[in-house]
């Protein structure tokens, strides 16, 4: 819960039917509407405004942020802040003014800066985050620009805002892309600042780095306040509602609306005591965003917006301290002890700063967040820091008003709905002898995460001798935040040393006492221990305080300026960055670095995507309902008795399936196929039962969860849920042959030939969740003759298409599915996106109405299945210098409850890891059939894995040498002989195999072995902080498949363009674009000139057939050679007329009496063509090359990445800029993968990281500090297209670059800390936090003070 601020006096707060507000200037009523209606919901179902998106639902992905102003007439001031509209209802909202991405730039009013950067810098690809993005950075610059805010009265530059760099960075800190990785959006933001380098941004459309100079003349325009936030015409509503207002209307009147606001502690009372005040359907609310963490289970008919009570809002500071009003946001707070001038109040502002996100600490309330401490065990890191600060608040129940300290207050049993917190006060501490610490340990560094643990910590001293401490912990597993007090009374009065420390923590670790479901509970007692172990060595005389511990060592990533050492952390280090791109005019426009088409509209937020088309009439909205049993019989569906139960109209299932149909959700051709109901067995827990049918998207949530399903296992095998289980049931796909992948020479007589041999080594990978933007989502709409038209968020329009009539019982040029973008795919928007396209077409084929099903994050995640989890055993053999003899591996693979995909990931696991000459090579791979949830194709799928398992027998080989692990990578990697015996054809010539020239130029280079020099002084010295480089080389094979392509020249000139392949972010549209305007270069004097001619338009079943699918990276080239072919066959049609009008005229054909006049001639204007690639040449591979160098936190297990340099084979880049953004995107994505993305299951199987709240994917704060791409123009090659090669997966292999250095930085840390324990380690995928932790060690602080101890004792 939280606060928008004050309300201006609105007579709504006395009884009036409907909210006044407007949106994007334009005055709006939301009359009529359910009290529990969000203003996201608001906006997209009540206005045109389309920008704001729905991504999460819990304020935790930033796709609807808007900026939310409020007027004060008293002081004619305007407030702007920005805020998740998916939590902010619009009841609370009378007298606001709303601001979207539309309002602040369109197509025909011009765009704003702000997204013309975005654009303009490459930043948008899939497009669904780009106008939340672009709402976070504009509010972002209205706060620094409004007149006083910085404190500073002197103007920004010219053009600049007074945004700063650190600010720009935390500017979007809150909010997610799973496409860029986030640089370019960097970049953009910080164009604005005005303490930027314009040198330092990278690759643009505004100036071509290295030939022009930057400049910000050559920015769009960017003028402070050009955008008027409040409308004039409201301000004099506000007045006039002011005037005529009168204040003897009691507030427990019905309000016509649902909604009731008091203005006092007594008028709130009375509503608690009148007859209908119930707790199951009245919420209390400030400003809502608690329901982000505790999801409403029902609907509530009536809401009490407590932020018109004055006692609540109250900010007062005195000498004694500082009172704040339980509905002051937090960020206002904030703001109120950041301007203060006392070391304590600083630190409370620093550590509230990395609570939650901008966009949520803007409305969300101090009062709310303790409330949801003490009644729901929230892990409040608010509440922690004040308990430390000796913090008291005052709450009002119904009989009295309380004052009580912070520690009593989460004492007490769970507050009741009518306990009012009122306000809380933190005293004045001084500054003289009083030390204030707070930590935080959560896999973000700026906030948006919750902490495993955080702590807050307070002494008083005099010399060495602690005269108070108070030791405040929580988030740690128990039910609050508490006091350390038995360590407390130790350590008062004490001198702090090395034996004083080891007896407090050894006290400590029997308070820090985690619950039974906390996850990870010695990981969490560590962490109690290091902070503890922090605070007091800052105290200690002679003891090294770990914070302290950064050494310099001369590489200018790691915060070293000239020798000195830069008074920065790592995790603080400004983002920096650097782009080598070779352009070619060879095929021009084919080859420029064109701003992606589109991006424009993505970026105001005018871009259509399925749930941003109109409503039609009548039109329904579905939910799923789904088994939380991994297998069991459906006895039944029944619904509790509920306000949300009774929006249910209909329920659709297995029933409802025409007779002719059959119960199919999705099908690999000739592979397999799952069913779209669980009927009469649920197979796995997350598998559809059914479908909840209601009058709106959010009636159908709220009905879908009142769902009781009723069970029975009678007669039913235990269900099968591991890879273990699936091998003791014999539980298996059998690939066919054809996809089997082959054995390579004999591995005994390699095993024969080595010199060393490693029998049984190990290793885990663990899934990954798809995390696009745009959730699952499909609208269908009955038409005439048992035809039906779907718009799907699909990668696959032709297999939606014959899956939805299979299971209609239709034939299927009566199914059209049409799809123009996609809001992020990665995979999970092909296999699993036809079960929502398949259950919205037969609920509307049931019903004869239009309906539609947008998946609420949750069950997304919970149904989408995901990336394989693999476990590997392997034995390898080996010479003593390093030279590969023989691997054998045993691998099993988790592929859920059906074939999918799952077939295709043997060949595509073995491909990757053939990268090494392995001598030998033999495998046994086992595809599992489990009752969990079928996993798919994800970015990358099977190559990543296998990539990943050859790095990590190369490291197990290397150890047990004792060897440098370049060394050994380096002698493996293949010639062009034994690449071809490894890869057959896909091998190509030996001029197109640069793999090794670029793992040499990165592993071999003087710059290398400077910084591995300088990360080994690093870690002789630094105890608490250990670094680690690594470089991997990656190969890539991928596959050619037909696809088709058409284009057409209308009367005017312009032309429309249709392939096979589907606008997901990748840029297909743009290189399509390009493509065609170099096809019809001939007909032209400046190709260049026809760019703003084509439209690509969207995929349709039914005008582009056999159109294939969108997947495996090769969608784009063939996507455009079919385009090209198709523009062959034009310029054969219409040379003949050119050079007719040209020997006439004696002068070159304009292209617009070129098209009037081969339409006169009636000319065929209209090309298809089907381009199927030579049998010959069916197949290629890609290569690329990836350093990175990390610090690993020996006391937290947290990993900053401090760079990481790729080099990428793009062959003749079709767009160099799209493929730059594909190659940091994807490795990005990779680091998720590999790092912080934690895809965790209950003892069923079914997903328990269902969220944003718990599954954690890169930030801006977790990319690398610096990211150096270079793409490599490799040899010519004209059996591929135009020379080009594929960008969008290859490059995720590289993020394993990030884990290998992670290892070696553990390793570093197990020399110093554990002279027994092996250098050789199993380190599984993902390695979070606590796993680096655990494998760093968990008592590392307890031995180091042992050690010092005894020296102690040795020196006495």
């Amino acid at each position: 819960m939280g606060s928008l601020g004050k309300d201006a006096p609105a007579a709504a707060g006395e009884g009036s039917s409907s909210v006044l507000l407007a949106v994007n200037g334009v005055r709006r009523e939301a009359a009529g509407v359910h009290p529990s209606m969000t203003l996201l919901e608001f906006l997209r179902t009540k206005t045109p405004v389309r920008g704001p998106k729905l991504g999460c639902g819990e304020g935790g992905c930033g796709a609807c942020v808007v900026l939310i102003s409020k007027y004060d007439p008293a002081t004619d001031e305007v407030t702007e802040f920005s805020a998740s509209s998916c939590l902010t209802l619009v009841g609370s909202l009378n007298h606001c003014s709303v601001t979207t991405s539309e309002g602040i730039g369109n197509t025909r009013d011009g765009y704003h800066p702000v997204q013309q950067r975005l654009a303009g810098f490459h930043a948008s690809q899939c497009g669904f985050c780009t106008p939340g993005m672009c709402m976070s950075i504009f509010s972002a610059l209205v706060k620094a620009d409004k007149p006083g805010a910085t404190g500073d009265a002197a103007p920004a530059p010219t053009g600049f805002s007074k945004l700063t760099c650190s600010e720009a960075e935390h500017a979007v800190s809150g909010n997610l892309c799973r496409c860029t990785g986030y640089r370019p959006i960097v970049d953009a933001c910080k164009s604005f600042a005005a303490d930027v380098d314009l040198e330092d941004l990278g690759l643009n459309s505004f100036w071509k780095k290295g030939a022009n100079r930057a400049d910000v003349d050559k920015l769009p325009a960017y003028s402070a306040g050009a955008v008027c936030t409040f409308p004039e015409f409201l301000k004099a509503e506000i007045k006039s509602a002011l005037e005529h207002q009168t204040n003897d209307v009691p507030a427990v009147i019905p309000s016509d609306d649902g909604w009731y606001h008091p203005k006092s502690i007594q008028e709130l009372h009375s509503l608690f005591d009148a007859n209908w005040f119930d707790e199951t359907s009245v919420k209390i609310v400030a400003s809502n965003t608690g329901a982000g963490v505790y999801k409403e289970q029902d609907l509530y008919e009536k809401y009490i917006d407590i932020k018109g009570i004055p006692e609540l809002s109250v900010i007062d500071r005195s000498s004694k301290g500082a009172e704040i009003g339980a509905a002051v946001s937090i960020a206002k707070a904030i703001e109120v002890f950041s301007n203060d001038g006392t070391p304590v109040f600083r630190k409370i502002a620093g550590h509230l700063s990395k609570v939650a996100s901008p966009f949520v600490r803007n409305t969300a309330t101090i009062g709310g967040n303790l409330i949801m401490a003490q009644r729901l065990r929230f892990p409040s890191d608010i509440a922690t820091v004040l308990l430390a600060a000796g913090t008291t608040v005052t709450i009002h129940t119904a009989s009295k008003m309380l004052c009580l300290t912070l520690e009593e207050f989460l004492e007490q049993p769970p507050c009741d709905a009518k306990t009012i917190l009122l306000s809380i006060f933190v005293p004045d501490w001084g500054s003289d002898s009083v030390i204030f610490e707070t930590s935080r340990a959560a896999p973000r560094p700026f906030g948006n995460a919750v902490s495993y643990v955080n702590s807050a910590f307070l002494a008083r001293t005099s010399g060495v001798l602690i005269e108070e401490i108070c030791l405040a912990f929580g988030a740690f597993g128990a039910d609050h935040a508490i006091r350390a007090r038995k360590v407390e009374d130790f350590l008062k009065g004490k001198s702090v040393s090395a034996p004083v420390i080891l007896e407090a923590v050894q006290l400590l670790k029997d308070v820090i006492t985690p619950s039974e479901e906390a996850t990870y509970p010695e990981y969490r007692v560590s962490l109690a221990v290091s902070f503890l172990f922090s605070f007091l060595s800052s105290l200690g005389k002679d003891l090294v305080e770990p914070t302290k511990d950064i050494i310099p060592n001369g590489s200018d990533v790691n915060g070293i300026v000239n020798g000195k050492h830069a008074e920065v952390a790592s995790d603080d280090l400004p983002i920096r960055s650097r782009q080598e791109l070779v352009f070619s005019d060879e095929y021009k426009p084919v080859g420029k670095p064109i701003t992606k088409a589109g991006a424009e509209l993505q970026a105001s937020g005018e871009a259509v995507y399925v749930d941003d088309i109109p409503a039609p009439k009548d039109c329904l909205y579905g939910a799923f309902i789904y088994s939380t049993h991994p297998h069991a019989h459906i006895k039944g569906v029944s619904f509790k008795s509920s306000l949300a139960a009774q929006k249910v109209i209909t329920v659709i299932s297995a029933k409802d399936i025409p007779a002719d149909g059959k119960n199919i959700g999705s099908v690999f051709p000739k592979i397999g196929e799952e069913a779209l109901f669980g009927d009469p067995v649920s197979e796995f827990a997350g598998q559809n039962i059914g479908v909840v049918i209601a009058e709106t998207q959010k009636y159908a949530y709220m009905a879908a969860k009142q769902a009781v399903i009723e069970y029975s296992t009678e007669n039913l095998e235990p269900p099968i849920l591991t890879i273990e289980d699936a091998i003791q049931h014999n539980s298996y796909f059998h690939p066919p042959p054809f996809l089997v992948p082959r054995p390579v020479g004999d591995f005994d007589k390699g095993m024969s030939e080595a010199d060393h041999k490693i029998l049984s080594g190990e290793v885990k990978l663990e899934s990954q969740y798809y995390f696009y933007m745009e959730t699952q989502t499909a609208l269908a709409i009955p038409d005439e003759d048992n035809c039906i038209t779907i718009y799907a968020s699909t990668q696959i329009p032709e297999v939606t298409q014959n899956v939805v009539a299979d299971l209609l019982g239709l034939p299927y040029h009566n199914v059209r599915i049409i799809t123009r973008r996609v809001g992020g795919g990665f995979g999970g928007k092909a296999m699993k996106g036809c079960h929502v396209a398949c259950a919205c077409a037969l609920a509307a084929y049931k019903l004869r109405r239009p309906v539609r099903m947008y998946l609420d994050r949750k069950t997304d995640m919970i149904m989408a299945g995901g990336r394989h989890p693999m476990k590997v055993k392997y034995s390898v053999g080996f010479k003593s210098d390093g030279t590969l003899t023989a691997l054998h591996m045993d691998l099993g693979i988790n592929a859920g409850i059906s074939p999918d995909m799952s077939p295709l990931m043997p060949s595509a696991i073995i491909g990757s890891l053939k990268k090494y000459n392995w001598g030998a090579l033999a495998f046994d791979v086992k595809v599992c059939k489990t009752n969990v949830s079928s996993k798919s194709a994800v970015r990358a799928p099977g190559d990543v894995q296998g990539s990943f398992i050859a790095e990590a027998i190369i490291e197990h080989v290397a150890s047990t040498l004792a060897a440098d692990t370049n060394v050994i990578r380096r002698k493996n990697l293949h010639d062009i002989e034994s690449l071809t015996a490894f890869y057959g054809d896909a091998a190509g010539d030996a001029a197109t195999y640069s793999l090794v020239d670029m793992f040499d130029r990165l592993a071999a280079s003087p710059e290398y072995r400077s910084r591995a020099a300088a990360v080994e002084r690093f870690n002789g010295t630094s105890k608490w902080k250990k670094r680690g480089i690594s470089c991997v080389p990656i190969t890539y094979e991928v596959r050619l498949r037909p696809s088709p392509g058409k284009v057409s020249i209308m009367n005017d000139g312009s032309i429309a363009v249709e392939v096979g392949g589907v606008e997901i972010g990748q840029g297909l549209y743009t290189k399509v674009k390009q493509m065609t305007a170099f096809g019809l270069a001939e007909l032209v004097p400046d190709a260049d000139g026809l760019l703003d001619k084509v439209r690509v338009i969207q995929a349709d079943s039914l005008s582009m057939v056999q159109g294939g699918f969108t997947g495996g990276s090769t969608t784009s080239e063939v996507s455009c050679e079919a385009v090209r072919l198709s523009c062959a066959t034009l310029v054969e049609r219409l040379k003949p007329i050119k050079e007719s009008m040209e020997a006439k005229s004696g002068a070159a054909a304009p292209w617009s009496a070129l098209i009037a006049q081969a339409s006169m001639a009636s000319v065929n204007l209209s090309a298809h063509a089907y381009w199927t690639p030579d049998p010959a040449f069916v197949k290629y591979i890609n290569y690329g090359a990836g350093v990175s160098e990390v610090e690993i936190d020996v006391l937290t297990g947290a990993t900053t990445i401090l760079r990481s340099d790729l080099l990428y084979d793009c062959g003749q880049s079709l767009n160099p800029a799209v493929d730059l953004g594909q190659v940091e995107g994807s490795f990005v994505q990779g680091v998720g993968f590999f790092t912080n993305e934690e895809y965790a299951t209950n003892a069923d199987g079914m997903v328990i990281n269902d969220g944003t709240w718990t599954y954690k994917i890169p930030t801006v704060d977790t990319i690398p500090k610096q990211l150096n791409v270079e793409l490599i123009n490799s040899a010519r090659d004209h059996k591929r297209v135009l020379s080009s090669k594929a960008s969008g997966e290859p490059p995720l292999l590289l993020a394993a670059s990030v884990h290998c250095a992670m290892r070696e930085a553990i390793r570093a840390a197990r020399t110093d800390f554990s002279a027994d324990s092996p250098l050789t380690f199993q380190m599984d995928v993902p390695a979070t936090m606590a796993h680096v932790k655990e494998l760093c060690g968990l008592d590392v602080v307890e031995r180091h003070l042992q050690s010092l101890s005894a020296a102690t004792t040795t020196k006495a």
